[in-house]
């Protein structure tokens, strides 16, 4: 048995977009859409959505905080894993990105399920209740990482998941000698979760790093 991480090539990557993630078509034509967008990396794969509602339906989630929208796809993939009732605050600054979000939310079926608030998040979760969400994610500007998280610890129920998109920062987060603000951010970020006996945690190599953090 082998503990190698096998080498994700694009013809890899192609097949597990095949046969291993049932990519709703709002979502597909979304990626297709955001695709041309100049700032389209910053949207989640299609696996990594996959996964990300995957979760939400195991911890069975009726409360999602999503701290960092875009163009709406992991947004709209955890809302279009919850149950009708469920309710998912998402938290961005930009209304040109998140108009496109709006759309694929109605496309969707799911515009009901959400509540967009237009604000810095630390604005937005000074006014949330404490445990409060069964799930939180958090994909915003780096440097901010620190805060977001101490304020989903707050606002997360115990038992609930804190994910957190980009904790590998294309691997720079293991490199010493990366000195960018966005590493060192994660870096520490990344090291106060591994100390940290109050949650259990693990990070994932999916796409550019996932972790996933359960509160005790």
């Amino acid at each position: 048995m082998s503990n190698r991480t096998i080498n994700l090539t694009d013809e890899v990557i192609d097949y597990v977009r095949r046969v291993g993630v049932r990519e709703h078509p709002v979502l597909a034509r979304l990626r297709e859409e955001t695709a041309k967008l100049p700032m389209s990396q910053m949207q989640i794969a299609p696996e990594q959505g996959a996964f990300m509602a995957l979760l939400v339906q195991l911890i069975e989630a009726r409360q999602i905080l999503e701290i960092g929208t875009f163009t709406g796809y992991s947004s709209t993939a955890m809302a279009l894993a919850m149950p009708a009732d469920g309710r998912i605050v998402c938290c961005d600054v930009s209304e040109e990105w998140t108009d496109v979000a709006r759309r694929a939310w109605a496309d969707a079926g799911v515009a009901d399920r959400v509540d967009l608030r237009l604000a810095p998040a630390t604005e937005t979760l000074a006014t949330l209740d404490d445990g409060s969400f069964d799930l939180a994610f958090i994909d915003a500007d780096k440097t901010g990482y620190d805060a977001y998280y101490t304020g989903c610890l707050r606002v997360v129920r115990p038992g609930g998941l804190i994910l957190i998109d980009n904790t590998l920062q294309d691997g720079r987060v293991a490199d010493d000698t990366a000195d960018d603000e966005n590493a060192r951010a994660v870096r520490t970020l990344n090291a106060r979760i591994a100390a940290d006996e109050q949650v259990d945690a693990v990070l994932l190599p999916l796409a550019d790093g996932l972790t996933l953090v359960r509160v005790r």
